[in-house]
């Protein structure tokens, strides 16, 4: 056998554990003699004036570590807790640290929208930049914040996997389908999933919703879709599902125009409204893993444990992660 060089941490009293047990599953079933993967739970711990703990209940010393995060906690925990995790791997003398971020937050806080607001994004980035060596995330909102980080920034996507379960499990419905944005800024990733789904021989069209948004989180009334969705199956592509609010006045216009089936997927499924508020209006709605969503009978969610688990192993490896989405 040869010698353990990774590890993989998480937090054993998160909603993301079963995600990360995944991961390593999925990594320990390549059983390679030469390469040995070993997973430590980290402990928080809570005082009573609600500081807390944290501890890595193994040793990380001469290490590469991979730390999955939860990306379920509320946002400021989240924040909190990742920079102390990342100066407990620090301070154990890990080799090299990836902070691995299924959902990247405080990506969409990328700009300064008004007069003396934070980049978030930033702040974010540099604290993780002080601490760890290298960053992946899963269909980052805006991919212009890798400029905010000191160290190697891997965006992996969604896609591939989401194109292969699609094939594997609904080929029949992707017949006469057309795949949409809800908006100009998605276009380019409506694109991207219309041209994979291409390379498996699946004929689509394009369709791009536009809106006018008065005030931060309303969406007016007035939405225009451009292109011929009458008679068509509709696949709605979104990074993230907030409170639903933009996709499901795009899945209205698209009944008002004569679309048949109508389908949603979003990598990330905030679902801060509640998921009965999407699927009053989907045929069916689907999501990534990258959340914890309670299951219901129109959601259905699509693992990237897979992906994840094998861009950490070529991490590891020192092989190309671009491979992966050729």
């Amino acid at each position: 056998m040869g010698e353990e060089k990774a590890v993989i941490l998480a937090d054993p009293a998160g909603k993301c554990y079963g995600f990360a047990l995944k991961v390593f599953k999925s990594i320990e079933n390549k059983n390679e003699k030469d390469f040995l993967m070993d997973f430590v739970n980290i402990n928080f711990k809570e005082f009573r004036d609600k500081e807390e703990k944290i501890k890595i209940l193994d040793t990380v010393r001469k290490k590469n570590c991979f730390f999955i995060h939860d990306s379920n906690k509320e946002p400021n925990t989240w924040f909190t807790e990742l920079a102390f995790v990342n100066e407990a791997l620090r301070g154990a003398s890990a080799k090299d640290i990836t902070n691995i971020l299924p959902y990247l937050k405080f990506s969409r806080q990328d700009r300064k929208d008004e007069a003396r607001v934070a980049l978030n994004a930033k702040a974010v980035a540099k604290s993780i930049s002080s601490y760890a060596n290298k960053v992946m995330t899963v269909d980052v909102h805006a991919l212009q914040i890798q400029g905010f980080y000191d160290i190697p920034f891997d965006p992996l996507y969604s896609f591939p996997t989401v194109v292969d379960y699609l094939c594997d499990n609904h080929r029949n419905e992707l017949e006469n389908l057309v795949i949409m944005s809800p908006d100009a800024g998605g276009a380019p990733r409506a694109r991207s999933f219309k041209n994979k789904l291409e390379n498996k021989k699946v004929i689509t069209e394009l369709a791009i919703g536009y809106k006018e948004r008065p005030r931060p989180g309303e969406v007016s009334e007035e939405y225009v879709i451009l292109g011929n969705v009458d008679g068509k199956n509709v696949l709605i592509i979104d990074d993230i599902i907030d409170s639903g609010n933009t996709l499901n006045i795009a899945a209205k216009k698209l009944k008002e125009k004569g679309a048949k089936q109508i389908w949603a997927y979003a990598t990330h499924g905030l679902f801060t409204e509640g998921v009965e508020k999407m699927t009053d209006v989907f045929d069916k709605v689907m999501v990534s893993d990258t959340l914890y969503v309670e299951p219901h009978a129109k959601l259905e969610t699509i693992s990237i444990a897979n992906l994840i688990g094998e861009a950490i192993y070529r991490n590891a490896k020192g092989y190309s992660l671009s491979e992966l989405f050729k």
